[in-house]
């Protein structure tokens, strides 16, 4: 299956190349593109001093954005698999061909997930997602253990969705959305780093915003989409 690594990068010139690097190593063949998010830093410089592949955006579109942009570069490139990969360096490479084969065995997305078989601790941050978790399972019957996971492949009918629609970004209440449509959703297991540069956006009052939004929107808003 011909398959596209889309890297959303908001100010990550200290992680870029580690993340790239990671991805030549460890996924050898596999197309990649970085889409630079109107990144304030030098990330724009360090993609064209390494010609690596990239879009650049001229202002910041945030996640749902870059994540989009990349999206319909591989609409309109004629890819089978989209893998959405951080650019911060937390995801591991080496789990790229086990996602892309669950989805030639069927799967619609496959969620590369922390908890599949190793137990969800019980932090703050963690309690956030046992309550999503449970929020899903509520609405559509679906356990899914690790449902902020942002390492993610999605399929050709999923990379057109998520492309053109602009009520689709890839968070966890879209996955209610497609479990509606009968979309198939896996996880496999994987393990991922700590960021080692650099600032995550989910400080406490980010994240406690993240969290009613998303239950707002899987409880109140995605069960009663209509399924186009």
């Amino acid at each position: 299956l011909r398959t596209l690594v889309v890297i959303p990068a908001y100010n990550e010139a200290l992680n870029i190349r580690k993340t790239v690097g990671d991805l030549q190593k460890n996924a050898p063949g596999v197309d990649y593109i970085v889409v630079n998010d109107g990144s304030r830093d030098n990330t724009l410089q360090i993609l064209q001093e390494n010609r690596i592949p990239h879009i650049d955006s001229i202002c910041n579109l945030g996640l749902f954005g870059a994540v989009q942009t990349g999206f319909k570069y591989a609409l309109y490139n004629d890819y089978d698999v989209v893998i959405q990969f951080d650019g911060d360096g937390q995801h591991d490479a080496r789990y790229i061909d086990n996602l892309v084969s669950e989805i030639s065995r069927g799967s619609d997305i496959v969620i590369g997930s922390r908890f599949v078989v190793e137990k969800k601790p019980w932090t703050a941050r963690m309690t956030g997602s046992r309550l999503i978790s449970t929020a899903i399972k509520l609405v559509s019957g679906k356990r899914i253990m690790d449902p902020t996971s942002g390492f993610r492949a999605y399929n050709r009918d999923c990379i057109r969705e998520y492309a053109l629609d602009p009520n689709m970004p890839p968070e966890p209440d879209t996955l209610v959305y497609m479990l509606r449509k009968g979309k198939k959703i896996s996880e496999i297991q994987v393990e991922m780093s700590e960021r080692e540069f650099g600032e995550s956006y989910l400080n406490i009052p980010n994240t406690v915003k993240y969290m009613s939004r998303m239950m707002i929107s899987i409880l109140l808003i995605q069960p009663f989409r209509k399924a186009h």
